[in-house]
């Protein structure tokens, strides 16, 4: 048996290790210190590489997030139009709960004071108005609020008009972001 060492190793395998171990460090770091800044380099485009991932990264999500908010007062802004020109005196009732429960601050106050005076109104002429949105465009969005330009149509029937009159309207509708959705703050007819 091989004598060891107090390093562990058979004096045979002493050297070769030793020679390993040189080798690697010639290799790993030229004498002319080229190795050093290559090194260098390697790092400073390894940092930027991850400093560009990153802030595209944010971007992106940021984009996304916009993109989302987005749809979402646009699509706020649709329903709350539908179910301001979309009404009928046999279910009147319902379909001014369906506008409340998108909205908010004075436009809610003001819509819930005129809601009987508008049912005895919608009663007494049999009025039927079936909307529909044309299109819809966002004026301006930030995180908190909004204002969107829609055009809707709809088809008004009553008793002075049993075959139905066209109606085209043209309507702001003003959104704040409340409890987690868009609600709708003020609706005006724009042309």
């Amino acid at each position: 048996m091989a004598a060891r060492g107090t390093d562990g190793m058979t004096g045979r395998l002493r050297p070769l290790a030793q020679a390993a171990v040189r080798g690697l460090r010639t290799r790993a770091v030229p004498p002319d210190g080229r190795g050093g800044r290559l090194l260098a380099i390697l790092s400073v485009a390894a940092l930027l590489t991850v400093a560009a991932s990153g802030y595209f990264g944010v971007r992106l999500y940021q984009q996304h997030q916009a993109e989302r908010r987005d749809q979402d007062i646009l699509a706020a802004a649709r329903q709350l139009a539908l179910n301001f020109t979309s009404l009928d005196y046999r279910h009147y009732d319902q379909d001014s709960k369906n506008v409340l429960n998108l909205a908010t601050g004075d436009f809610r106050q003001q819509f819930a004071s005129q809601t009987s005076n508008l049912t005895q109104l919608v009663t007494t002429n049999k009025s039927v108005s079936e909307g529909q949105v044309l299109d819809a465009g966002i004026a301006r969005a930030d995180a908190k609020s909004a204002s969107v330009l829609v055009a809707v149509d709809s088809k008004v029937t009553n008793v002075s008009a049993p075959q139905g009159q066209a109606r085209n309207y043209r309507l702001q509708v003003d959104l704040v972001f409340q409890g987690g959705r868009w609600l709708t703050s003020n609706v005006e007819f724009v042309g």
